[in-house]
Formats: structure tokens, C-alpha cells, sequence
């Protein structure tokens, strides 16, 4: 197990948070410190893929930390260099926005700006109906950026839903690792599964 310190950062694609919840796992099983971050929509809500609070309890117990939920618990994240790498997984649209355009309004976002004035990479795990869309503007100003990764996606229904695209959470931890290693995991853009 690594001596790293991971923020694993979750964010409102619903459907997904069970395939996240997989991949903190594996982060986990491989990084001594890991550091659960929920933005606040998926602090409040309930939805038919899960209820909020089972959510974040089981994110305490694979991390045995308490949940970053708020801007304000998640300011410290910089000034106190607190990371070696934030992922954040589910990655959706409206947060691929944000980033790409340096607005932090929410404990995901804050988290990263704070990360970022450490020079200290992030690791985004897309998840959005609009990437091959209105969000592919973002991912493409965010592939070009110093310190952000990409966890490898691909169209997740390229009939039923064309511009939609998902991370494949299951390369998460190996992701992690070279984005560590100031590498980007390759190929970015998978083929149908």
C-alpha cells in the first residue's frame, strides 16, 4: 500500500455512483489515505440509484474518514496541501464546467481549485449525456491543462444516447497511479465495449 494521500471526489451522476463506489474501493485497497468528498447536490439528494446518507456512510467506512460535504471543510485541501492527487468520479458536465472555466461554488469544485495551487494533479472520471456536446468544449480545454488526467472514456449508448460519454471506472486505480506519475493513462478514448 502507497503512502499517498487521495481525495476521491463524488459528483451527481447518479447512475454511476455504484460503479464509483467500486473504484474507491480499489483506490483504497491501493493508497494508505483516502479522503471521501461529496459535492452538496449529492449530499442531499435521494434518488432511485440510492439514498444520500447510505451513500457517504459507506464512503466513511471504506476510507475511515468523514465526508467532505461543504466549501467549507473542503478550503483547507490547499492551504494545508492536504492531497497528492484528487479524483473525482463522477465527473459530470456541469462540474467538467466549471473546472474548465475556474468557478468554484461547490465543495467538488473548491477542492480542486485548492489542489491545483499546489501544482498537484486531478484526475477527472467523465461522466456526462452532453460530452460529445455542449461538454465537449470543456473536456477538450481540460485535456490541454497542466496537472488534470483523464480516467479513459468512451460513448456509453452511441445509438440510444450519441453525445453521452462515461469513464470505464474500472481503470480509476490505474489511472490514479500514472496520473501520479505526471502521465496521462493511454488511450484516452476507448472503443465500444
Amino acid at each position: 500500500m502507497e503512502s499517498k494521500t487521495i481525495g476521491f471526489a463524488v459528483c451527481g451522476s447518479f447512475c454511476t455512483h455504484a460503479k464509483a463506489i467500486q473504484a474507491l474501493e480499489a483506490v483504497r485497497a491501493r493508497y494508505q489515505r483516502v479522503i471521501p468528498i461529496v459535492s452538496e447536490t449529492v449530499a442531499a439528494t435521494d434518488t432511485r440509484f440510492g439514498n444520500a446518507h447510505d451513500l457517504m456512510r459507506e464512503m466513511e467506512r471504506i476510507c475511515d474518514h468523514r465526508v467532505i460535504s461543504t466549501v467549507k471543510a473542503a478550503e483547507p485541501i490547499g492551504p494545508q496541501g492536504l492531497l497528492d492527487l484528487l479524483i473525482i468520479a463522477p465527473c459530470t458536465g456541469n462540474t467538467l464546467g466549471k473546472l474548465a472555466h475556474g468557478v468554484a461554488d461547490t465543495s467538488v469544485t473548491l477542492a480542486a481549485k485548492a489542489h491545483l495551487r499546489n501544482n498537484r494533479p486531478i484526475l477527472l472520471a467523465p461522466s456526462t449525456n452532453d460530452g460529445l456536446g455542449a461538454s465537449a468544449q470543456s473536456i477538450g480545454t481540460l485535456l490541454a491543462r497542466k496537472y488534470i488526467y483523464f480516467v479513459p472514456f468512451r460513448q456509453d449508448d452511441p445509438v440510444g444516447k450519441p453525445a453521452s460519454v462515461v469513464a470505464d471506472f474500472t481503470l480509476v486505480a490505474d489511472a490514479a497511479a500514472a496520473a501520479l506519475e505526471g502521465r496521462q493513462l493511454q488511450p484516452v478514448l476507448l472503443g465500444a465495449d
